[in-house]
């Protein structure tokens, strides 16, 4: 389990586990928070090619899928 704080979820990277379509390294460039200051979106950029991916910020605990940085 990767710990995430989600106040410092912005222009963190991370490394996909299994990369795809040659994707390996992300880039966190928009974090949305609710009136409650839930995280309600979290968007993830490629770096090799820039295609931008919305994904649950959640799922970047799961260490199997997700490394903290680019490794």
């Amino acid at each position: 389990m990767n710990p995430i704080n989600p106040r410092k979820l912005l222009h963190s990277k991370w490394t996909a586990a299994t990369p795809k379509n040659k994707e390996k390294h992300f880039l966190v460039v928009e974090v949305k928070y609710d009136d409650d200051g839930s995280v309600v979106l979290c968007l993830l950029e490629a770096v090799i090619n820039q295609r931008q991916t919305a994904v649950n910020w959640r799922d970047l605990k799961n260490s199997e899928h997700w490394k903290q940085g680019w490794k």
